[in-house]
């Protein structure tokens, strides 16, 4: 028998934030078995890459990931799990002979019976041995301020592009009562971000009913929990209930995260996306009218096949009508084992490219005006810590997500991680702004 508590082991997280809290909750099996964990990932023993399988890109990421990660001098052993060995293990298994081990999505239980194996002198393929369900323990990797809370795995949406039902499979809400007592065992935090792939489609599986109305009304009852976001609510499932829930919760912050990947109706159908244009522009309507100050991103999707350069226009135009606050664009990506893939109409990676850059000077344009009506004034600013090369501090509005959007960048005499703060905005460029509070004399 292997003492694995003499080993140190390091984790490397691909991929989005759902597979952040995958990895999270793997530590927290490992740290639970009294091992090592170490951040500096060439001292690491054993060394665990969680990957992304959405994209070629990210296939490509993970697999140059776990090459580089074979040839640190320490490591004894790699272990590959999550989405690409979930869905391609057949094609890895006698290929990618950096690695030790495979675990898919829902074998973490099995960590420690296949590094085993692995030490006795055998490859080791564990996807689909394990017992999968819900894990409540984390070890967070975030900074200690904020958190991810993932509400449910899976997806039942069936957009013709997407590979995630195929890797993840179809969409299972996690109970009430474990999210919550799993949000309890996070410590103080001043802002949790709630992830699936859809959270407004959360407990129609388990409950028959949507319920992220009431999973939000529980969470924002600890008082360990300062605040919550949404990220990625699907725009039909949007109602009204939802909207007051957001108006009326002060701890609710007044942002939301609604993937479109397209305007036109035509494109959108061919996406098999349930909403139209109009239907989008009204929802934005009603949002802005119950909710004035609401902060509303996107993200879209670029040379979808077929997609015309008049219709790559129309949604130049409805970016310009929608007026986002911040948004994400992406060339498409052609996925085997998707509808899409067989759609006639491919368009070239230099097409694709060039409407990316279209999309994004578009919403350039609509983020810098948005942000210089912001200065001059006050705003309440959570400070994620110091910026060094910037000698200043760094922090988030609230119309502001880690990672993919815009920061504050602020002068203070002091100013401490996880503190919110009043910034007097005084500059901004295209997607941050610049500030001081009122006792900083420089």
């Amino acid at each position: 028998m292997i003492d694995f508590s003499q080993k140190k082991f390091g984790i490397i997280s691909l991929g989005c934030d759902k597979n952040r809290v995958d990895s999270e909750k793997l530590l927290s099996i490992i740290k639970n078995r009294g091992c090592d964990i170490t951040s500096e990932i060439e001292k690491a023993q054993i060394l665990i890459v969680n990957t992304c399988a959405f994209l070629t890109e990210s296939r490509k990421e993970a697999i140059e990931t776990i090459i580089e990660s074979a040839g640190y001098e320490n490591v004894e052993k790699v272990v590959v799990t999550g989405c690409l060995p979930q869905k391609y293990i057949d094609e890895l298994r006698d290929t990618l002979t950096e690695a030790d081990v495979f675990l898919g999505i829902n074998d973490y239980d099995k960590i420690f019976d296949a590094l085993e194996s692995s030490y006795n002198g055998n490859r080791v393929n564990y996807v689909g041995c394990g017992n999968g369900g819900y894990i409540g323990d984390r070890i967070l990797t975030t900074p200690s301020h904020y958190a991810y809370l993932k509400i449910a795995d899976g997806c039942n949406n069936r957009c013709t592009y997407c590979l995630i039902p195929e890797i993840r499979g179809k969409y299972v809400s996690y109970p009430i009562e474990k999210l919550v007592a799993e949000a309890e065992k996070l410590g103080d935090v001043s802002e949790l971000i709630l992830v699936a792939q859809d959270v407004t489609r959360y407990g129609i599986d388990l409950y028959g009913q949507k319920n992220l109305i009431k999973i939000l009304q529980k969470l924002t009852a600890l008082v360990n929990i300062k605040s919550v976001r949404l990220l990625y609510c699907y725009p039909e499932m949007i109602d009204d209930g939802l909207i007051e829930e957001i108006k009326s919760n002060n701890k609710i912050i007044k942002y939301l995260d609604i993937p479109l990947q397209h305007s036109e109706n035509r494109i959108l159908k061919l996406m098999n996306r349930r909403g139209t244009r109009g239907e989008y522009l009204n929802l934005f309507k009603k949002l802005r009218e119950n909710i004035p100050d609401i902060a509303l991103r996107s993200t879209f999707i670029a040379g979808f096949p077929t997609e015309t350069e008049e219709e790559c226009e129309a949604l130049c135009d409805f970016l310009r009508e929608a007026k986002f606050d911040n948004c994400g664009f992406f060339a498409y990506s052609r996925e085997p084992d998707t509808p899409a893939y067989k759609l006639k109409g491919q368009l070239t990676d230099s097409v694709k490219n060039e409407r990316v850059k279209k999309l994004y000077s578009v919403q350039r344009e609509i983020s810098a005006s948005k942000l210089r009506n912001r200065v001059g004034e006050k705003l309440n600013v959570l400070c994620d810590g110091i910026d060094y090369e910037r000698n200043c501090f760094v922090g988030r509005a609230c119309f502001s997500a880690p990672d993919i959007d815009g920061k504050v960048y602020f002068n203070a005499p002091f100013a401490a991680q996880g503190e919110y703060y009043d910034v007097l905005i005084t500059d901004s460029d295209s997607y941050d702004l610049i500030g001081k509070t009122e006792d900083y004399d420089g």
